[in-house]
């Protein structure tokens, strides 16, 4: 088989899981090489599926030593972590059949003995729940490189005054830097998905980055300005700032939310903290 023919399996995808196996050989060959895996590294694949990408990064880390550890595959598709098991050796693919979304990778870290680097193609369903979920464990996670639908690499990596920026930028672009790498179009998957997809990394800003005073405060401010989009966020934010207050803060209150930076919203949420002044 040539690099360019797609890989072929019998495994037929299910909807529930939103499987969409990437089989296209060029564009793998570009995500491993995005990805630049290192033996001494601990790396983890969310939904393996096919095992066409764990087979490339296999090959990546082979050609530069025979020593490294393998790596860690997380799928919940039972018939395809069988598969896994059959396939790789446990000391190449240690397979976890479970739900990335209840996933604790902060224990895997522990097992592992430091922090993660995370890949995948994720369940385009199910996109968003995950990336929220990861963030728990930003402190044991290195980086992350994902395939995702190319509207939410979008939103995820849109700047302030973007037709795209949302909940999901702001609440991304705090912890992280993200950086989107390149499309691919529909016809790298099987089945082939109706929507394009994007590759984009992903690697936490550490310590130094913006904290508020009360994450949860953050989230529900950052949730009400965009819940109410159209609106000035005098108006979408009227039950916990006024005008004067988002005007003493250097923020107009004319201002429509996808147009304010996170700097501008860690500034409102602890300004309006239940928890008071620091």
């Amino acid at each position: 088989m040539s690099r360019s023919e797609p890989l072929e399996s019998p495994h037929r995808a299910r909807k529930r899981f939103g499987q969409n196996f990437l089989v296209d050989r060029p564009t793998i060959a570009r995500i491993v090489e995005a990805i630049d895996p290192r033996p001494d590294e601990r790396i983890v694949e969310i939904g393996p599926g096919q095992a066409a990408l764990t087979e490339a990064l296999l090959a990546a880390l082979d050609t530069q030593s025979q020593e490294h550890d393998g790596l860690d595959a997380i799928e919940i598709d039972r018939d395809l972590a069988a598969r896994l098991r059959a396939q790789f050796p446990p000391a190449r693919v240690r397979v976890h059949e479970a739900d990335a979304l209840a996933f604790d990778f902060a224990r895997l870290a522990a097992v592992r003995g430091g922090a993660l680097r995370v890949v995948g193609n994720l369940p385009y369903n199910i996109s968003t729940p995950i990336l929220f979920h990861l963030t728990r464990f930003e402190s044991v996670i290195a980086d992350m490189t994902f395939m995702l639908q190319k509207e939410v690499v979008e939103r995820m990596a849109a700047p302030p005054g973007a037709a795209a920026r949302g909940r999901l930028s702001v609440m991304l672009q705090y912890r992280y830097r993200i950086e989107r790498c390149f499309d691919v179009p529909p016809g790298a998957f099987r089945p082939i998905p109706a929507v394009d997809s994007s590759i984009v990394w992903l690697a936490p800003l550490g310590p130094a980055r913006l904290q508020p005073r009360d994450e949860a405060h953050f989230a529900e401010i950052v949730s009400a300005a965009f819940s109410q989009r159209r609106k000035m966020i005098r108006k979408s934010l009227s039950a916990w700032i006024d005008a004067p207050r988002l005007s003493a803060l250097g923020i107009d209150p004319e201002a429509r939310a996808e147009t304010l930076s996170c700097e501008a919203f860690v500034a409102i949420a602890d300004a309006t903290s239940p928890r008071g002044a620091p």
